[in-house]
């Protein structure tokens, strides 16, 4: 009896017969190991939804950050050295959801969420006057408790900007959210959503702008400020934004959401006496209520005010199979797994009489692998308005009130 098997050096081998490819000379362990790993991350969760990949991701929120990335796979290497890149470790949130225990509401449609939850933009501020120069000028929104005049009461903190997963890969790190002494300008402007804006107008009443950009600040000793944003010019997509001459520190060319002050320098000479305009969304930070998931991004509100755990329902996506010497995670889906991959190659090589002779095969395989996910599903009976859960049959009240017969 064998102690131990290498299911992904079987999985490789029943390839090779369906193929009839027995020789590493023809087509080699490693090509086929990247068509199998194409069929699995690829495929399998897009073909069916399984069972054995449903689970839960949890996190912290962190004080004042409304919005947080779908995590991504770091960057992958199976043999032969091919690089699998970054891509989500998750296929989608669900319900329920809980914010330290307690179900919250949750939405996919950003309308649905934000007519419960609306964004209200402040009326931009005079916050400064023009000198004539670019600056830097120092500006300061009214938040409290740092100020004495607030707009709102009480009111936190401001909004941030934020880098969405596309701009997290384009960064060329896994690191989110992106802390830098200098702006990444491999970020695609279509990737950043701007919370935070400064306008004004130069001497030839040309617009001059320049807005937050979803990435912090590292300073000159190397901490990471995550209260300090980077401030941009915008420009034309995708990368058509730019920086400032000077560098970005606690003192230049950035904004802190806690305080409310930013140091901005102007891509021009702003106009004598032109009025400097800010432009935020202030809110009061509590225990969030309600999860946003869209464009990979969750967004909450409220906007947490210290460390809560979220906790969410959703579908892993399957890591790649790096190596002979690491086991597929279950064993039973390993002919189906070796027929997605021989169903890929035959394709590519344009054998269709061996895809179209093999193609029942691998659908009597999926449905194989279906049906252990199916009979997991259905052991739950589906809630109705005449059911109450746990409930259901047991004697008392009902939730509707009276006695329950």
């Amino acid at each position: 009896m064998r102690c131990s098997i290498n299911i992904l050096s079987d999985v490789v081998t029943y390839v090779r017969r369906i193929i009839k490819s027995p020789s590493n000379a023809q087509v080699t362990d490693d090509l086929i190991i990247d068509y199998i790993n194409r069929f699995w991350i690829n495929d399998v969760d897009a073909r069916i939804q399984l069972f054995d990949l449903k689970t839960t991701y949890s996190f912290q929120t962190v004080p004042g950050v409304d919005r947080y990335n779908m995590p991504l796979y770091d960057l992958q290497v199976e043999q032969g050295n091919q690089g699998i890149n970054s891509y989500p470790v998750y296929q989608g949130f669900m319900e329920p959801c809980y914010v330290d225990g307690v179900s919250v509401y949750f939405e996919t449609q950003r309308r649905n969420f934000f007519n419960t939850f609306p964004n209200i933009t402040q009326t931009a501020p005079v916050m400064a006057v023009g000198n004539g120069s670019p600056g830097p000028y120092t500006l300061t929104f009214p938040v409290a408790p740092f100020n004495s005049t607030p707009i709102t009461t009480p009111v936190n903190a401001i909004l941030r900007g934020h880098v969405d997963v596309s701009g997290i890969i384009a960064s060329g790190a896994n690191q989110d959210p992106i802390f830098g002494t200098d702006l990444n300008f491999n970020i695609s402007s279509t990737s950043i959503s701007p919370a935070v804006y400064f306008t004004t107008q130069d001497q030839f009443n040309n617009p001059l702008v320049v807005q937050d950009s979803g990435q912090f600040l590292i300073d000159g000793v190397g901490n990471k400020q995550p209260n300090y944003g980077l401030l941009m010019v915008p420009g034309t997509a995708p990368n058509g934004y730019t920086g400032f001459g000077g560098s970005y520190s606690t003192t230049n060319n950035t904004v802190n959401y806690m305080t409310g002050t930013a140091v901005v320098n102007f891509p021009a000479a702003v106009g004598q006496g032109m009025n400097i305009n800010g432009q935020c969304l202030f809110f009061q930070s509590g225990l969030p209520r309600g999860i946003l998931f869209e464009n990979n991004t969750i967004t909450l509100r409220n906007i947490p005010d210290s460390q809560y755990l979220i906790e969410m329902d959703c579908y892993l996506t399957p890591a790649a199979f790096l190596t002979t010497g690491q086991a597929v995670q279950f064993g039973y889906m390993s002919e189906y797994i070796a027929r997605g991959a021989a169903r890929k190659i035959l394709s590519d090589t344009g054998d269709i009489e061996q895809f179209q002779f093999y193609e029942p095969l691998f659908r009597e395989q999926e449905i194989l692998v279906w049906k252990r996910s199916q009979r997991q599903f259905t052991s739950t009976r589906t809630q109705t308005i005449y059911s109450q859960g746990m409930q259901q049959g047991s004697t008392g009240y009902s939730s509707q009130g009276g006695n329950a017969f």
